[in-house]
């Protein structure tokens, strides 16, 4: 496993822009990663790819020296052992609601003496032959970050960002909503109130700010970035061939009218 250097680039500040995996096949990873993303997710929460593809999926990312990140599907040991041990990068945990939720993120993902992760022998450990050397590799590169996609926890940001371990959050704009009563109604007053707490803090505390711009549209992304936002998941792989599709024929079918 390569060290794509993702959490210093968190770190810093600087500007990463992925995109969301949900199709089970090598083949879509491959062709994301000819355009040039920094990173790519694999969604193991909203879709059916079960943990033999995940790995499939993390190596051949990662085979093109792009950082190989995982959304969990839920915040406990086992699926984010499962995420870790197969070669991730890094982990994208859901529904970040508090400082407890943080610090059980990052001690699931960790060895002790910071976590209470379990020792299992596979391909992140090079099956066995080189896990002192993936051990201090975990120490020094791997990447938490908290998905914050509920109201609270935009209330309790402040301690959610200072947990050690923390590398960046980013926000799920449909949960997000979603809790505040308003599924996907991004221009309503409280979803905006609530986003721009979540900027102000971060901002503030100059935390590397992370959103999931689901549709494939670049001003919106350019919008984010303006704001602050460094850490950018852009649209998802089904999305990009719909869009796509349906933009091209309606050209055509245009220019025939």
């Amino acid at each position: 496993m390569k060290n794509k250097n993702l959490k210093k680039l968190l770190k810093n500040k600087s500007l990463t822009i992925g995109s969301w995996i949900t199709i089970g096949h090598p083949t879509v990873v491959e062709i994301l990663s000819n355009a040039g993303f920094d990173w790519l997710t694999i969604d193991m929460e909203h879709n059916s790819i079960d943990p033999s593809m995940m790995q499939t999926l993390i190596s051949t990312i990662q085979s093109k020296d792009i950082a190989a990140l995982v959304r969990v599907s839920k915040n406990e040991e086992v699926p984010i052992k499962h995420a870790l041990d197969a070669g991730a990068d890094g982990i994208i945990v859901p529904m970040i609601n508090n400082e407890n939720d943080a610090k059980k993120a990052v001690e699931y993902a960790k060895y002790p003496p910071n976590g209470r992760r379990g020792v299992g022998l596979s391909r992140a450990q090079n099956y066995g032959a080189s896990f002192n050397d993936y051990k201090e590799w975990v120490n020094e590169n791997l990447v938490v970050i908290a998905q914050i996609e509920h109201i609270d926890g935009v209330n309790n940001l402040d301690k959610i960002i200072s947990t050690k371990g923390i590398d960046a959050i980013i926000v799920g704009p449909y949960d997000l909503s979603g809790s505040l009563g308003f599924p996907g109604e991004f221009d309503r007053q409280e979803v905006e109130e609530a986003l721009m707490k979540v900027e102000e803090i971060c901002l503030k505390e100059n935390f590397s700010l992370g959103y999931h711009v689901v549709a494939p549209d670049v001003k919106l992304v350019n919008s984010r970035i303006q704001k602050g936002y460094n850490f950018i998941a852009f649209s998802t792989d089904f999305y990009f061939m719909s869009e796509n599709a349906k933009g091209c024929l309606k050209k055509i079918k245009h220019d025939r009218s």
